[in-house]
């Protein structure tokens, strides 16, 4: 090994991290993020909110998904802490007590922030499009957008990008009319 080269990140360095960081393996790399702000946090929980009763719950909506907040995804050799992620029920009928998820999800959802957007946009998507995660949404609470896209073949396709107040029914929760208005209001 040459004095130029890093040593791969392991997990004991992702247990290492301060409690205050969210920390992810990515690539053989230790990333550590600052725990989201104030937009952020209001976004994701208000996104949780509108997805959990109809589809988690099954009231109001048709039900049969599992929806976790910042689940602990272990896909091969990354550990990925997305803000939302959903599994159909048939995929994973009982939730494992465990401490990482290794069966991929089905949906995911990146909240945007300064600090975190190039790696949710450019290092992420990859990965989780290798482990096979058929949708995933990109909400940027600062631009006030949803982009919504879907896994065709090993590529990401948009399928629609949605701004401001508008209601939306977006893959693969086209049941519901998602009013992005709410992910914003403060």
């Amino acid at each position: 090994m040459g004095g130029g080269q890093r040593r791969k990140a392991t997990y004991a360095d992702l247990e290492a991290a301060p409690p205050h960081l969210v920390a992810e393996l990515v690539d053989g790399e230790l990333y550590l993020s600052p725990r989201p702000a104030s937009r952020h946090a209001l976004a994701h929980a208000a996104l949780h909110g509108e997805l959990y009763n109809p589809f988690h719950q099954g009231r109001g909506g048709p039900g049969g998904w599992l929806l976790l907040f910042e689940p602990e995804l272990h896909l091969g050799e990354d550990v990925l802490v997305p803000d939302i992620a959903g599994w159909r029920r048939e995929r994973m009928p009982e939730m494992p007590d465990v401490v990482g998820f290794t069966l991929a999800p089905d949906w995911l959802c990146e909240v945007l922030s300064p600090s975190t957007a190039a790696l949710d946009r450019e290092k992420k998507m990859k990965l989780y499009g290798r482990a096979g995660v058929r949708h995933l949404w990109l909400v940027d609470p600062l631009r006030q957008s949803l982009e919504v896209y879907a896994l065709e073949g090993n590529r990401w396709q948009p399928l629609g990008t949605h701004t401001g107040q508008a209601q939306v029914h977006a893959e693969p929760f086209t049941p519901l009319r998602l009013e992005l208005g709410l992910l914003w209001q403060r």
